[in-house]
């Protein structure tokens, strides 16, 4: 059976040993825990779980077209990011995040605005992320959308 060029399972096929387990238990991680309303999608040449137009017809305010994102998930040359909009709109679920880090990983947390980076692939905290994808429903997502970040 061929897979469908833009999937998420083709985009996992085309990795390679430890980054391909890797990206798989994140993304099933992401889909066992995200909310009901968002939907996994391809854009950007990266796994997207995004509020499709279906709910939130304005799409993304920087291009409507596309769907309103909320989390990507990418493996890039060295190393494997999680994009996550909510921390980067929401200061107490970033300073939750932050807090509860350590907790999670001896590894320092590599983080960017919304970017978390992870180069030693043993040491993902998925239960975290478990935590993490559950926090924001597709509602609140909007809501903090359309206060914080659509101006």
């Amino acid at each position: 059976m061929e897979l469908e060029q833009n999937t998420p399972e083709a985009y996992i096929a085309n990795l390679e040993g430890e980054r391909k387990e890797a990206v798989n238990q994140l993304r099933q991680t992401i889909l066992d825990n995200l909310p009901n309303g968002f939907v996994e999608v391809m854009e950007d040449g990266m796994i997207a779980y995004v509020v499709p137009h279906s709910l939130y017809p304005d799409g993304y305010h920087c291009n409507p077209e596309k769907p309103l994102p909320f989390i990507n998930l990418a493996a890039q040359k060295n190393f494997i990011a999680l994009y996550h909009m909510g921390v980067y709109a929401h200061e107490e679920l970033l300073d939750w995040f932050v807090a509860e880090y350590p907790n999670h990983s001896k590894r320092k947390l590599d983080m960017g605005k919304s970017c978390i980076r992870f180069k030693n692939l043993d040491h993902i905290p998925y239960e975290l992320l478990a935590d993490l994808v559950q926090k924001i429903s597709v509602e609140a997502w909007i809501d903090l959308y359309e206060r914080k970040v659509k101006k």
